[in-house]
């Protein structure tokens, strides 16, 4: 079987495919890979030393590659991601599945795998994905799709994805797959390094280790399992009835009333006058409190926001009315975003953040280590890796989960007349 990788990240497609084509005892090889982002050039060179790499598959003629039996592709996903703003096809990322597509009506290879992120499927009401199906099905391909969690396939994260196999040959049964279940602790390893820095002092002096599970550090949101910079005292001190002056502030922020009172289109995360304030907190002090939050930076100051409609749905402060205090919430804005619980599993990971994910280790707490890493997406332990931490982490966020990726190829395999 001779394979070729498009968009090939670090190769976990191809990884995926490669192991169930072991499994069956099928010989194989990588005729053809694309890839642009030189960190990940880097590890695909570790791993298959004596292959050359090629550049953008744009510029490349399909008519040029050499004929191959099975192509894979996760073509880029951030046009129709939730995380991205999901243009879809109007973002160039977005047109870059029609790369594919001329790739496979050039060549007509027996089979295909293709990964994407779960939103591709309800993007603009489903028409993206339709476009998309119409256009693999006018190639005569069997074509089956179905979104996979990583978490059924014995890896302990959460994450959805899309993935969409044809075949020249026959359907491709994506139901049942048998489920398989395993925590964080599989995969952690033991008495590395741990961290130090005065948010991680401050941090350890309030709790201790093992009250820290599955704990999210942001100033976003209330409840049990998430501590604020104010429950550690990280911009300074705070008495008792300030942090239950902020948290109540933090509850009340989301609540549609105050956005009726103000005359706005509700948001979620409103400032609020002193007003609206004094309204359900009662303090004589109440004025000289808030001003000390907002000089430590726990509190800020500013306009609500109104909602523009043209060219696009976005907010912008509204200056004709009066300003309000809003709790200070910058997108992953501390050292630590979360630390994760071993007994549990990884929320989705994503290359903005896996660097401000945090493990209890060694009486103290560290960030993931890279092999946790590689772990955490089936990557098998022989798997070279040698990369700086940042840019390893970067990698990692976007790459795919290999065994999802084998158990969808042994199923591509039985629909192949041999």
């Amino acid at each position: 079987m001779r394979i070729v990788d498009l968009f090939a990240g670090i190769g976990g497609i191809r990884k995926g495919l490669e192991l169930a084509l072991d499994e069956r005892g099928i010989p194989h090889s990588c005729v053809f890979t694309s890839e642009i982002k030189p960190h990940a050039i880097e590890i695909l060179k570790q791993n298959h030393p004596n292959e050359i790499i090629h550049g953008d598959i744009t510029l490349i003629d399909e008519n040029e590659l050499p004929d191959f039996d099975i192509l894979c592709a996760g073509f880029p996903c951030q046009a129709f991601s939730y995380a991205g703003l999901r243009k879809g096809f109007a973002d160039t990322r977005g047109t870059l599945f029609f790369d594919v597509e001329r790739i496979l009506k050039a060549k007509q290879p027996m089979a295909f795998i293709l990964e994407n992120v779960e939103g591709l499927v309800n993007h603009d009401k489903g028409k993206t994905f339709k476009t998309i199906c119409s256009h693999l099905e006018a190639l005569d391909y069997h074509i089956s799709y179905k979104v996979l969690n990583s978490v059924d396939f014995g890896i302990p994260q959460d994450r959805k994805r899309i993935y969409i196999v044809g075949s020249k040959t026959g359907h491709i049964d994506l139901e049942n797959f048998p489920v398989e279940r395993t925590t964080l602790s599989s995969i952690l390893e033991q008495g590395k390094p741990i961290s130090k820095s005065r948010f991680v002092d401050l941090l350890l002096k309030r709790y201790k280790p093992e009250e820290l599970f599955g704990k999210s550090i942001k100033d976003k949101r209330g409840g049990e399992s998430n501590i604020h910079s104010w429950d550690i005292d990280l911009k300074g001190h705070t008495t008792i009835k300030e942090k239950k002056l902020l948290n109540q502030i933090l509850k009340e922020r989301r609540k549609h009333k105050w956005a009726e009172r103000y005359g706005i289109t509700w948001m979620d995360g409103m400032p609020l006058t002193y007003e609206f304030i004094t309204e359900f907190f009662h303090d004589r002090n109440l004025k000289q409190m808030l001003d000390k939050l907002v000089d430590q930076g726990y509190l800020v100051l500013e306009h609500p926001k109104k909602q523009v409609l043209e060219p696009y749905v976005h907010r912008v402060y509204d200056e004709s009315l009066p300003k309000g205090y809003n709790i200070v919430t910058g997108k992953l804005s501390f050292e630590i975003s979360k630390i994760l619980d071993p007994n549990s599993i990884a929320p989705t990971l994503v290359a903005m953040d896996m660097q401000k994910l945090y493990v209890v280790d060694n009486g103290g707490v560290r960030r993931l280590t890279h092999r946790e890493g590689l772990r955490l997406f089936g990557y098998p332990e022989d798997f070279c890796f040698d990369i700086k931490e940042k840019e390893g982490f970067d990698l990692l966020g976007n790459t795919v989960v290999v065994p999802v990726i084998k158990a969808v190829a042994h199923r591509l395999i039985d629909s192949f007349d041999i």
